[in-house]
């Protein structure tokens, strides 16, 4: 069965990196190839935001306007693995974040991964 794993939240001082993995199972590396990804927030009494979003051969990548220029999405569809690297972090940064896979058109499907915590504070 499809799943996919987040790992790599934690804590973390402002101003410090952390990189963030998505894991894919289920999937055969040409299918996993077929989905965009995208990486998702909730933060503590908000609702679930798009952060970042990659299209499925990697081609195109889009960002929140709160995270531009510090967070970089990238996959490896080999690996079947996607990636959110986070730098310059902010106490706003933190949340619990999620990875998402996306196929758009007449088959469209979404997963979704359980989340990972992302807590920034010194």
């Amino acid at each position: 069965q499809v799943q996919l794993v987040e790992s790599g939240g934690g804590l973390v001082q402002p101003g410090g990196p952390l990189r963030l993995s998505c894991a894919a199972s289920g999937f055969s590396a040409l299918t996993f190839s077929t989905y965009d990804m995208g990486w998702h927030r909730q933060a503590p009494g908000k609702e679930r935001e798009l952060v970042a979003a990659i299209t499925s051969a990697g081609g195109t990548t889009n960002y929140a306007d709160a995270v531009k220029g510090r967070f970089t999405i990238s996959r490896d569809n080999a690996k079947k693995t996607g990636y959110l690297q986070m730098n310059s972090l902010k106490p706003e940064d933190t949340a619990v974040y999620y990875c998402s896979a996306n196929r758009r058109g007449p088959t469209a499907r979404a997963y979704w991964g359980q989340g990972t915590q992302v807590t920034v504070s010194s």
